[in-house]
């Protein structure tokens, strides 16, 4: 797995060269991708602020995630992905936005959703790009591969975004 801090330094030097403003929005993993970035020393110009909407009210709430959305997507979803991406975007001074939503576990896994999968998205502008993996391993390992993998993601998405 790649070093989360080296991934975080340098999505961090991506930002600063297209004078990018980051928000994240979080659910299962707890704000650990806020925290990889907060490590870096200087992040402050280039993140924003990170919202850790754990239940579906805070992502109604804070995020304006439509009741209806949840309802027939549920929370982890690429859907709901996305919609908190908008909903961190719409509420931030921000310019790109990253998200996760997922099932860490140990439980909560269902036949269609097992323990383990994680929705992301990323979003700039109008550009959107959302992914779903099924990670293996105890929550610990989940939540790991979770942020590794939606900094990764950012890196990528902003090489492919004008």
């Amino acid at each position: 797995m790649p070093n989360i801090q080296k991934l975080a330094e340098r999505v961090g030097r991506r930002l600063q060269e297209r004078r990018l403003l980051l928000v994240t929005t979080e659910s299962c993993t707890g704000g650990g991708v806020a925290q990889a970035i907060t490590e870096i020393a200087g992040s402050s110009a280039w993140f924003e602020c990170g919202f850790v909407t754990y239940s579906n009210e805070s992502k109604m709430n804070l995020l304006q995630v439509p009741d209806t959305l949840l309802a027939r997507h549920g929370a982890v979803s690429k859907e709901t992905a996305t919609a908190m991406c908008q909903g961190a975007l719409a509420n931030s001074k921000a310019t790109v936005a990253l998200s996760t939503t997922g099932i860490a576990g140990p439980d909560g896994g269902t036949p269609g959703k097992p323990v383990g999968l994680v929705c992301f998205g990323w979003v700039r502008g109008d550009q959107v790009r959302v992914d779903q993996v099924i990670f293996s391993g105890d929550r610990h390992a989940v939540r790991e591969q979770s942020v590794a993998h939606a900094l990764q993601g950012l890196l990528d998405f902003l090489d492919t975004t004008q």
